[in-house]
């Protein structure tokens, strides 16, 4: 009964989102995505008061956990979408359309991605020695590469290269060529996510609605990323700590019992609070600074009635302080 009224509750704000954004004509302006943002948000967050307000306190801790996870996991997802749109040469009439069918598709392909781990590690207990070496060796390589994402244009240039080829007997259309590489995208994706949140809870409906609801979220996202992935610098350290955090817990769990959300949602907010003050800092510091704005020109001298030749020389123009995600 739970997983019916979930995934009619599902469809239904999905169909609200999109008759939402088609009445916009696809468009969504910055101002209306972070209000759209704090809305998905507002209604995940209901879910979970809604298990508490069930008397399940263990299953909404661990939502709340898994939810922190996946939302931080999906600004790198939808920055790669943004790459594969681009890429593309996808128009931007298309894009929203697109977007749509790939965050149903990410729905079903996280479902099984989450029923087939959650039964592994019920039938092969030693697979957890395994997740969690995997979470731990792709935290280290993501804190290796944080503030680089050469990585993801050189796999969106290869989709590009083998969905799209120059020459050939076949080639996908535009479009569908871009929506199976967000569909190869969303898949390689769900390889690092759902073995962190499995790590959290092994409950697949739990699991499954914290996915759910991190993904209905990601239109709005989709607006918003140039700007997050500029302002949020220090996230992808803390996603890479936190990466390794939940690797480490998963194996230590084997040997000391299972370690509740009590302890694992303080800790995981704690993990990105931190990186999101850093970031907050940063950028405060870097308006503050003083070089960071142009110098002030000199008091001007007194004109001069003799006539003297001219020295000036045209003015360097101002740097382009606009920034793009790299």
């Amino acid at each position: 009964m739970s997983w019916i009224a979930l995934i009619g509750a599902l469809a239904v704000l999905l169909a609200i989102d999109l008759l939402v954004v088609r009445g916009r004509g696809g468009e969504m302006s910055l101002r209306a995505a972070g209000v759209a943002s704090a809305v998905w948000v507002t209604v995940a967050l209901a879910f979970g008061a809604t298990l508490l307000l069930a008397g399940e306190r263990a299953d909404a801790e661990a939502f709340l956990a898994g939810y922190l996870v996946e939302k931080s996991l999906s600004l790198d997802n939808v920055f790669v979408f943004l790459l594969v749109f681009t890429a593309f040469g996808l128009p931007v009439a298309e894009r929203h359309r697109l977007l749509s069918y790939g965050i149903v598709a990410a729905l079903v392909l996280r479902l099984v991605f989450i029923v087939v781990g959650a039964a592994a590690l019920s039938a092969f207990g030693w697979l957890s020695f395994v997740f969690a070496a995997f979470l731990v060796w792709t935290g280290w390589k993501m804190l290796r590469h944080r503030h680089d994402h050469g990585a993801e244009e050189a796999m969106v240039q290869r989709l590009q290269k083998r969905l799209r080829p120059e020459h050939g007997r076949w080639a996908l259309s535009t479009g569908a060529a871009a929506f199976a590489a967000i569909a190869i995208v969303d898949v390689i994706f769900a390889v690092d996510s759902v073995p962190a949140i499995l790590a959290i809870t092994s409950d697949t409906f739990i699991v499954f609605a914290a996915n759910a609801f991190a993904l209905l979220g990601l239109r709005p996202l989709f607006f918003l990323v140039a700007d997050l992935v500029e302002r949020l610098y220090y996230l992808k350290t803390a996603l890479a700590v936190l990466l390794v955090f939940i690797g480490a817990k998963m194996a230590l769990a084997e040997f000391v019992g299972k370690i509740g959300p009590e302890y694992s949602l303080p800790a995981i907010a704690a993990i990105l609070g931190t990186g999101v003050a850093a970031s907050l800092i940063r950028n405060r510091r870097a308006i503050l600074r003083p070089c960071d704005f142009p110098e002030s020109s000199p008091p001007s001298r007194p004109r001069s009635t003799r006539a003297e030749p001219s020295t000036s020389t045209p003015s360097a123009a101002t740097p382009d302080r606009s920034s793009t995600p790299v």
